[in-house]
């Protein structure tokens, strides 16, 4: 039994909320500075000052954590994109909304996962590839594919389109994290920049499925 249940239930319950997110908060740092594929349970239990025990009382493995980062990062997320669509007139709106509001996204998680590194502490660069960030690729391809089929868009392959989208937030996104100051502004400009003129310069076919 573990010595969580041992404590008083209101402690017991304040202790689990914060174990779980210890080993959330760990998972997304070894996530984003590894990559999913290299890294370990231990990695995270390493990062996380926890016995191994109590990792395994809440996760049975990486892919139980990165589900769960990955719901997480998808429940901030799609409120920001909905309210984006729902505001926005036309497809250029859209797009610059939705691409500022991942910006913004990134480089707020950024802020946060350096503001947890103690002082002084070497802090290697984390890429825009944890799971939070790939369910947020997920949720704007989902809208811009939504809004090719309703005609809201250029009537492009939209697979081709959104993965261009995406590809282009990804990259663009990255090297603005390297950079200090963060310019989510700039790096908003020349992604959509890019993007709008890439579509404009595509044979309107019609859609594909």
């Amino acid at each position: 039994m573990s010595e969580v249940a041992y404590l008083p239930a209101g402690k017991r319950e304040q202790t689990k909320v914060q174990n779980r997110q210890a080993i959330l908060d760990a998972a997304r740092e070894v996530f984003g500075e590894l990559g999913y594929e290299t890294a370990t349970v231990r990695d995270i239990i390493r990062r996380t000052g926890l016995a191994a025990g109590t990792f395994y009382n809440y996760y049975k493995s990486k892919e139980e954590v990165y589900v769960a980062l990955a719901a997480e990062g998808a429940r901030q997320f799609a409120p920001l994109l909905k309210a984006q669509r729902a505001q926005a007139p036309d497809w250029e709106t859209f797009v610059h909304g939705a691409i500022e509001a991942y910006f913004l996204f990134l480089a707020d998680a950024h802020k946060t996962w350096l503001a947890r590194r103690p002082p002084g502490e070497t802090q290697p660069h984390v890429h825009g590839s944890t799971p939070e960030m790939k369910a947020v690729f997920d949720e704007v391809r989902g809208a811009i594919v939504e809004e090719i089929a309703r005609g809201g868009a250029p009537a492009a392959d939209p697979d081709y389109v959104a993965a261009a989208c995406i590809a282009v937030a990804r990259e663009v996104g990255e090297k603005m994290l390297a950079r200090r100051p963060i310019d989510t502004k700039g790096a908003t400009d020349f992604a959509v920049a890019m993007i709008q003129s890439g579509l404009k310069g595509l044979p309107q076919a019609g859609a594909h499925g």
